[in-house]
């Protein structure tokens, strides 16, 4: 009998629990804070919650889950606002959430390396002391969810999963958003990592041309630039020679004339080369003169720290897949990292021209994960049984019809407050600092706006902010960015 009796009870206990998988479409979580940066005691409010998106006929087709920081008693209207995306695409906002701008950071080494044990800690460089921040996890990351009609049909995922799709929904989404929290007179900035980087330059010109939402400014963070990755030109591998020069100096594998020179005395130089010599050679292709492509080989080894065989083994044309799998291979047998190539990964065999797995990214996911799941369950008390996906299935992905850059060239045209800040890491050889310098100078072919794009460079990888040092600087550099785009009181006109 009282085998019986639990036997019921369990399954009593059971059915209470069992219910279908799926966050609330439209909720929010309250908690009250305090945080100490740049030596200000901070008070604030957190509002963890999920948020719609709608079709045209007002029907609710996915929900975004978001994190809002709003600093307690001040002027809404004279505060700055951020939206901050992460990229992917497929990524959630979880890497600059709790590592960059928000209140909390991951335990980090001083080098920027994940330590045991696991968790977070109180950012004393988070910007909060000067903006309001809203972290937001684009559909199927995070915990963002599709949402099945009434015959439990999900929607169409190419409303969603491309580059014009994803931004026209986050657009839309954030309009509402502006409303609810009632942040419309705010100056408002946009921030993206890595393919955030193409997110916001295309939310830019959305923003302001269909949503009628005006920006002081737009921070790409290591941005990736699919006008560039999608060309396949040999020419744009020259691009990546700084980035070469960058890592094999941190390795000490370069000319004992260059390595023992500082990394910014010699990054100029070679960036000069990359520009002037190196791309009109590669332009050259098959028909390049025996003696020039000797030549040209010659400075790539002397600058990259690879060998002239494996140089022109590849036509002078070296893919950062060969160089990661390549400078060390005589060494010490190691590859580097991708995102940040401080990191050495240990591969099956030393043959072969890419390395067998991203040592860097598997690091940061065993610390990342644990941190975000803790932190917002355990103290921003936003509970549920889905899973948090760091990345998120959003393939395929449409990268057709990439107007991006001129998105943000023509909302920067229409609108004089509007300013841009890129910032990247040195050691990064996924979006290399020297292509992000190309972006920049590309957006406006016409130079008339120059003087309102900044860019900034650190001595780190991808996220530049995981390292102590560039983490300050970082974020100081976001505060004067920030100071300097507000209108402060002047008309909008040229």
């Amino acid at each position: 009998m009282k085998n019986f009796l639990t036997l019921v009870l369990t399954l009593i206990t059971y059915s209470s629990f069992s219910q279908n998988l799926k966050i609330p479409a439209d909720t929010t979580v309250i908690t009250s804070h305090t945080l100490v940066t740049k030596n200000q005691i901070i008070s604030y409010k957190a509002t963890a919650g999920t948020q719609p998106v709608w079709n045209e006929e007002g029907e609710p087709i996915a929900t975004l889950f978001y994190t809002y920081y709003e600093r307690d008693k001040t002027d809404r209207k004279n505060r700055p606002l951020i939206f901050s995306f992460n990229g992917g695409p497929g990524s959630a906002s979880a890497w600059m959430h709790i590592a960059y701008t928000g209140p909390k950071v991951l335990n980090m080494d001083p080098e920027g390396y994940p330590v045991q044990p696991y968790g977070i800690k109180d950012n004393p460089n988070s910007i909060l002391d000067i903006a309001d921040i809203v972290f937001i996890d684009p559909v199927n990351t995070g915990y963002s969810r599709m949402i099945a009609d009434k015959d439990g049909k999900l929607p169409d995922r190419t409303q969603f999963f491309g580059i014009n799709a994803d931004i026209k929904y986050l657009a839309e989404w954030m309009n509402t958003f502006l409303s609810r929290v009632n942040r419309w007179e705010s100056p408002k900035y946009i921030i993206g990592e890595s393919y955030g980087g193409t997110r916001v330059m295309g939310l830019a010109n959305e923003l302001q041309n269909k949503q009628w939402i005006y920006l002081n400014g737009v921070i790409m963070v290591s941005p990736a630039d699919y006008k560039l990755y999608s060309t396949d030109q040999p020419v744009y591998s020259a691009l990546n020679l700084p980035y070469f020069t960058a890592a094999s100096w941190y390795h000490k594998t370069l000319p004992a004339d260059l390595q023992s020179k500082d990394l910014f005395d010699i990054l100029p130089e070679v960036e000069d080369y990359a520009i002037n010599k190196l791309m009109p050679a590669l332009a050259k292709g098959g028909f390049i003169s025996d003696n020039e492509k000797q030549m040209v080989a010659k400075k790539i080894a002397y600058y990259s720290g690879l060998s002239e065989k494996s140089i022109l083994q590849n036509n002078l044309n070296v893919s950062t897949r060969f160089f990661w799998k390549d400078l060390l291979r005589d060494k010490t047998g190691q590859t580097i990292g991708r995102l940040d190539s401080r990191y050495l990964g240990i591969d099956k065999t030393e043959s072969g021209d890419s390395p067998d797995y991203s040592a860097e990214l598997t690091s940061w996911l065993h610390s990342f994960t644990p941190a975000i799941n803790f932190y917002i369950r355990e103290q921003l008390n936003f509970k549920t049984d889905l899973k948090y996906d760091m990345f998120g299935d959003v393939h395929p992905w449409d990268n057709r019809n990439d107007n991006t850059r001129d998105g943000l060239r023509q909302a920067m045209a229409q609108n004089p407050f509007l300013k841009v800040l890129v910032q990247s890491g040195y050691y990064d050889g996924a979006t290399t600092y020297f292509g992000a310098k190309y972006t920049m100078w590309q957006i406006d072919p016409s130079g008339k706006m120059k003087d309102r794009f900044n860019f900034k460079g650190y001595r780190s990888g991808h996220m530049m902010y995981l390292r102590q040092e560039d983490l300050s600087s970082a974020t100081n550099d976001l505060r004067t960015f920030i100071l300097n785009s507000t209108s402060q009181g002047k008309s909008a006109k040229y």
